[in-house]
């Protein structure tokens, strides 16, 4: 185990062991451990406190390995620890104490509001480890100046491994190369992407529904990789000879050369509209935040005419939704948007549930393929108990508008299409003298690297990995192994610097999880299936455990917490009106399509626990 993370499991435990007695006072006094000890037999009031300290100390040595000390950021840290005891005081009183006594889950308001006393000790418990972990940790480094200075082997970078694009394989392979070259700065780490955060991307159809804030999803990449180069651009082309990549800031900006010793490619996706007339100006797409919260106000604004519109037929267009594209993305989204128009329904009065219309298109003969038929099932017979729509084994064909064509040479009256349909790996791939899959994905070897290019590595959607478990195939583009994948890749090129053989890339999935609005989800966990209200708890849950930086973690729990008492707001964050749309003959009642970003999106994952 390493000196920093050694301490700091040492500082959380005393920490947990102050933050237990503070909690353990506060909570005697209102009987609480009288309660506990019953609950687990024990004979007295004091065995229950006793075994309380006990587990306290426990759980705040977990505080001090997950989130770690970070200098200058007391707020933060104690901002995690109220965070980390929300969490406890959802496991704890809510879930586990009930279940020992022989009952349900405390989930309803009614049970939530009784436990109410226990959550100011378990936020009082959360701040106290924050803030004694912070300050023990401080008053070590000082007493220990030594341990805080890393032995740098150089200073002027010598060598240079460049990462191009800020998804999950992009971030996690930079965040490796931190750890493997803390303390040798001889080597450069540069990473290039259009977005200078990390867009946490499973939760995405939760900003368009307005259950999250936009900016809690995503983590600034400056302050997640503080020892990484980065550059806010594009990279325009790759020239492996030379080894150089041209970028550019902006349209108006000079083009720029990096040299690079070794080059990761982690560049993702961007949507696929397969040439379909109309398709691409008239459809909304859900890839970046921009795409979310364009999304989310088209709605509202839709709402808003369709409360004042005296034509039945226009008003029955405004609110028919169109969705394509059965997989995670698009059934999250017809479940979320569902939800969103429900919970604000009663703010337009003229507008009843009746005229509201949901469709999911899918060329597929069930949702969900890459779930079990049984999992697919029941997600498809609750969706369609709330009403929404499913038109299996059809396609969109073309898009007004006005209208979505069909495959089988129906239409759909509706001013709103989602297209989740279709990805495609970054175009400025095929400019690479390299081999490419059917889909344009580089090839890669089972290391990482390029097939027939020296010094390249590829993770996530842009590379095609094979799985060794499933001869012929290859790796998913999902989260978890693009998480997996950039760490591989990291510690492949720190073999290669340091002039060792890189290993291979295995991975087998852990796990799929899916939600489906209304406090419900499915899931798949190593063959074991969970469906109803277990799954989505376990999707928040993992979800949550895996958002990037320890704010975000703490605003997206609060976020969670206030959807479950108040309606979604419709407040109008950006003008929705769309350029795309009117020049291709929309009317006034329908403009609001997005204009699709002309430059590759971050890395996109699909929603499957990373």
């Amino acid at each position: 185990m390493s000196s920093p993370l050694r301490r700091d499991l040492l500082a959380g435990a005393a920490a947990g062991l102050a933050g237990g007695l503070v909690f353990g006072w506060a909570m005697r006094a209102q009987a609480y451990m009288v309660t506990v000890a019953g609950l687990l037999g024990l004979q007295s009031a004091e065995a229950g406190l006793a075994l309380h300290v006990l587990i306290a100390t426990v759980v705040g040595a977990g505080f001090g390995a997950v989130f770690r000390y970070q200098p200058h950021s007391h707020a933060a840290t104690i901002s995690s620890g109220l965070m980390y005891g929300l969490l406890w005081w959802i496991v704890g009183p809510l879930t586990l104490t009930p279940l020992l006594a022989g009952q349900k889950p405390a989930w309803s308001l009614a049970e939530t509001s009784a436990a109410f006393p226990t959550l100011i000790g378990h936020l009082l418990y959360g701040g106290v480890v924050g803030a004694a972990f912070y300050i023990l940790v401080t008053f070590y480094l000082r007493a220990h100046p030594a341990s805080a200075a890393p032995a740098i082997a150089g200073e002027t970078p010598t060598r240079r491994v460049v990462i191009l694009g800020g998804g999950f394989g992009g971030v996690s392979a930079a965040h490796r190369l931190e750890q493997l070259f803390a303390r040798d700065l001889s080597v450069e780490i540069t990473l290039v992407s259009q977005s200078n955060y990390l867009l946490f991307t499973p939760m995405l159809a939760e900003v368009a529904s307005s259950g999250l804030e936009a900016q809690h999803i995503s983590t600034p990449v400056r302050a997640a990789l503080p020892r990484t180069r980065f550059r806010r651009a594009e990279a325009e082309a790759i020239d492996c000879d030379a080894r150089e990549v041209r970028i550019r800031a902006s349209a108006s900006a000079p083009v720029e050369t990096l040299p690079y010793d070794h080059l990761v490619l982690a560049l993702g996706a961007v949507p696929n509209f397969y040439g379909l007339p109309g398709v691409e100006a008239c459809c909304f797409t859900l890839k970046t935040l921009q795409d979310a919260i364009r999304l989310r106000n088209h709605v509202i604004v839709l709402l808003e005419r369709a409360d004042v519109e005296p034509d039945p037929g226009e008003r029955r267009r405004q609110l028919t939704f169109v969705v394509t594209g059965g997989g995670f993305a698009g059934t999250e989204m017809v479940a979320e948007m569902f939800d969103l128009v429900h919970s604000v329904l009663r703010y337009y009065p003229h507008i009843e549930a009746g005229d509201l219309r949901f469709v999911l298109v899918h060329s597929g003969d069930r949702i969900l393929p890459e779930i079990s038929a049984e999992l697919g099932a029941y997600a498809r017979r609750k969706l369609e108990g709330r009403g929404i729509e499913f038109l299996l084994g059809r396609r969109v064909a073309a898009a007004r508008p006005d209208a979505v064509a069909l495959s089988d040479g129906t239409e759909v009256p509706a001013r709103t299409l989602v297209w989740t349909a279709g990805n495609q790996p970054n175009p400025l791939l095929r400019t690479l003298p390299c081999e490419r899959g059917r889909a344009g994905a580089v090839v890669v070897e089972n290391t990482l690297q390029v097939r027939g290019l020296s010094n390249v590595w590829a993770v996530g959607d842009c590379a095609q990995i094979p799985d060794p478990d499933r001869q012929g195939s290859a790796y998913p583009p999902t989260a978890q192994h693009a998480l997996r994948e950039g760490i591989a890749v990291a510690e492949n090129v720190a073999a290669a610097l340091a002039g060792s053989a890189p290993r291979a890339f295995r991975f087998t999935t852990i796990g799929t999880l899916v939600a489906l609005g209304h406090h419900t989800a499915v899931a798949e966990v190593r063959g074991w299936r969970f469906s109803g209200l277990l799954a989505w708890f376990m999707w928040r849950t993992v979800y949550l455990s895996k958002l990037p930086g320890l704010e975000k973690k703490v605003r997206v729990a609060l976020d969670w917490t206030i959807d479950l008492f108040f309606p979604r707001d419709i407040v109008l964050t950006a003008d929705a009106g769309a350029p795309l749309r009117a020049a291709a003959g929309g009317d006034a009642a329908g403009d609001e399509t997005p204009r699709t970003p002309p430059a590759p999106a971050p890395q996109t994952r699909s929603a499957q626990a990373p």
